[in-house]
């Protein structure tokens, strides 16, 4: 969420997935700001988005009017509209064409998409938690809502604990186009007060499957006589692109964590968090980051026990309004801990 301040910007709306060559203009235009912020102003869900003809999302495309040639894209937005009570926004303007009111007209315009319906608020992710960012929310009148922690762990100083799995529970790979369904019921029942990850679709299922990183075997689902109690789900940056790790080094991640309510209390959020890192450590990671919402103090010392640090934060923005929702979307569970993962995880990221 970038800060800026004055020139005109024309605006497109789209609603439904954008057509390839706008899809690729939106991907070019976060590798750019990428490199220049040393921070993906887009996390996981929406780019997924673009191109997903189900997603419940409109997209705000700027350009530059003034460009006597075709400029390009100089901002975008995402707005995820599948709340009847909140929109939750990610953006991005190019570097080149920041405090020039770009950012400005990207959220007046989603803020004007949030009241078609009455008392519908809008919140707006900010990576890095950037000073710019703090400057355009204090200048359009909004406040930090919720903080998002990024913790990473040394596996060679802190080893995963050994699982204690309750008697009878057996843990096995995933099995792509055999264990969606069931997946997916655990994860709608394990965060159903979860206004994202809880409507996880097929469809978003799939397209994690499709993507370079998926591996079933990082993929583990704990269950007893068939049936799924819970499962963690592993993922592994490639060199170069993951944060916290070395140059040149993969970097894992705990990417979401779910248990059955039925299944709570049985210790198996601890037990799939030290598979988890157990199968990160065979594949010869050093380290590993997970997401938490700063809120959760009950995860937090969880982590730190087990030798995670802080070492950045997300925020959100929203209306300093009373009764706000609050911080943090969980998405991992250990035993009545969580956290979340908003760029990275299952949690759609806005």
């Amino acid at each position: 969420m970038p800060s800026d301040t004055d020139v005109p910007t024309s605006l497109a709306v789209v609603t439904g997935p954008l057509p390839s060559s706008q899809a690729g203009a939106v991907r070019t235009l976060q590798d750019d700001a990428t490199r220049h912020d040393g921070v993906s102003p887009l996390s996981e869900q929406p780019l997924l988005w673009l191109s997903d003809d189900q997603a419940p999302v409109v997209h705000l495309l700027a350009t530059d009017p003034t460009a006597e040639d075709d400029a390009g894209l100089v901002g975008y937005a995402q707005l995820d509209v599948g709340s009847s009570t909140t929109v939750r926004a990610e953006l991005v303007v190019a570097p080149a064409h920041r405090r020039h009111g770009v950012a400005r007209v990207l959220l007046a315009r989603a803020a004007q998409e949030a009241g078609r319906v009455p008392g519908r608020r809008l919140q707006v992710w900010a990576h890095g938690d950037l000073p710019a960012a703090r400057a355009t929310a204090e200048a359009t009148g909004m406040v930090v809502v919720r903080e998002l922690w990024r913790m990473a762990l040394d596996l060679t100083e802190h080893p995963p604990a050994a699982p204690r799995l309750p008697q009878g529970v057996e843990v096995r790979p995933f099995v792509p186009g055999q264990d969606e369904e069931a997946w997916r019921r655990v994860n709608a029942r394990a965060f159903a007060y979860h206004p994202e990850q809880g409507r996880m679709t097929s469809a978003d299922l799939r397209a994690r499957e499709a993507e370079p990183w998926f591996d079933p075997a990082g993929f583990l689902l704990a269950e007893r006589d068939g049936r799924l109690l819970g499962s963690v789900w592993t993922k592994v940056h490639p060199a170069g692109t993951a944060p916290d790790g070395a140059p040149g080094e993969e970097v894992g991640e705990i990417y979401v964590v779910g248990v059955d309510p039925h299944a709570q209390g049985l210790g198996m959020g601890r037990a799939l968090t030290s598979l988890g890192l157990a199968h990160l450590r065979d594949r010869g990671l050093r380290t590993v980051i997970l997401y938490t919402g700063a809120e959760n103090t009950v995860a937090v010392h969880t982590y730190e026990r087990a030798g995670f640090v802080r070492t950045a934060v997300d925020v959100m923005f929203g209306p300093p309004a009373a009764g706000s929702p609050p911080h943090g979307t969980p998405v991992v569970q250990v035993e009545g801990a969580d956290t979340t993962s908003p760029r990275d995880g299952v949690t759609m990221s806005t």
